[in-house]
């Protein structure tokens, strides 16, 4: 895959240097992480194979420590969707690393301007997907769903929440 992190007009909110450009690894398929929190760890399995510029980004930022410390700021809890938002530094869900980059699975299996982009789709429970505020514009926000969630096909998703991951992220929800 072909990526690129252009600068954003905001400056990073915490230090960042953006990832490696251009051909990115699509190989191992499966990258594991474990995520720290309060009340527990959260074991992720980065799909690689499908949103190899994401989880490029996301393990540059995490080997770089721009998560450390950094709250889950947001937590939904509608019927339709449950979510617990985190990679925000100042907490407040307008936070990025001075970059952006493409939308990913599932947003690349449409056509631009698809009026099916408008219609919600399951993002199952376990989901591990990038917050955005449109097309394109993807950085350090990143969602974790915990029960299936409607959302139309625009987040990026890039990996899935194993079960001891849910179960403490079952805990931070309760």
């Amino acid at each position: 895959s072909n990526c690129s992190y252009p600068a954003t007009a905001t400056p990073a909110d915490k230090p960042a240097t953006p990832p490696r450009t251009g051909a990115v690894p699509t190989v191992p398929a499966v990258v594991r992480a474990i995520m720290t929190t309060n009340d527990g760890t959260i074991g992720l399995r980065l799909d690689n194979g499908k949103a190899p510029c994401t989880v490029n980004s996301f393990v540059s930022l995490a080997q770089q420590g721009y998560f450390d410390g950094t709250p889950c700021h947001r937590l939904t809890a509608a019927p339709e969707l449950a979510v617990l938002q985190c990679g925000d530094p100042t907490g407040t869900g307008t936070g990025g690393p001075g970059y952006r980059f493409a939308n990913e699975y599932p947003t690349n299996q449409y056509r631009p301007f698809d009026p099916s982009l408008k219609q919600a789709l399951n993002y199952p429970r376990g989901t591990l997907a990038m917050a955005n505020a449109g097309p394109d514009t993807n950085g350090s926000q990143f969602f974790i769903v915990y029960r299936d969630s409607l959302l139309p096909p625009t987040y990026t998703v890039f990996g899935r929440v194993d079960d001891t991951g849910l179960a403490t992220v079952d805990k931070i929800a309760a």
